[in-house]
């Protein structure tokens, strides 16, 4: 199991990876796994404004439909819309080119309530 020494972890499995005020999120490749194969990522929220924890979108798997949780407060800025073709890549590259959204964080103190990559892995055991 994976969780990049440069990413933060929500208790709901999501990653954020900070690049200045912008952050990207997406789900750790222990929820990816848990999962299994992914179908459908649905975000309506690009533009709004939202509150850490709130729900940003969705994700469908074969097995189950999960709601996605913001890991701080932000602005959607963007969804990768990769996904709308490749949902798949959420499970070959959690990390990577199946990021989710890109959000202007509104409260970078947010940052220091979430997990590193070590908290992160003694959390899901």
């Amino acid at each position: 199991m994976n969780a990049p020494a440069n990413c933060k972890f929500s208790k709901d499995h999501e990653w954020i990876k900070l690049d200045g005020d912008v952050a990207i999120v997406g789900i750790s490749e222990f929820a990816q796994g848990e999962l299994g194969d992914i179908v459908f990522i649905e975000v309506e929220t690009v533009g709004e404004d939202l509150d850490k924890d709130a729900v940003f979108g969705s994700v469908e798997a074969v097995k189950t439909v999960s709601d996605l949780f913001m890991p701080v407060a932000g602005q959607v800025l963007e969804f990768n819309e990769n996904l709308n073709d490749n949902p798949e890549l959420v499970n070959s590259d959690p990390y990577g080119e199946g990021w989710i959204v890109k959000v202007k964080v509104s409260n970078p103190e947010q940052l220091s309530e979430l997990m590193d990559s070590e908290a992160y892995m003694a959390f899901i055991g």
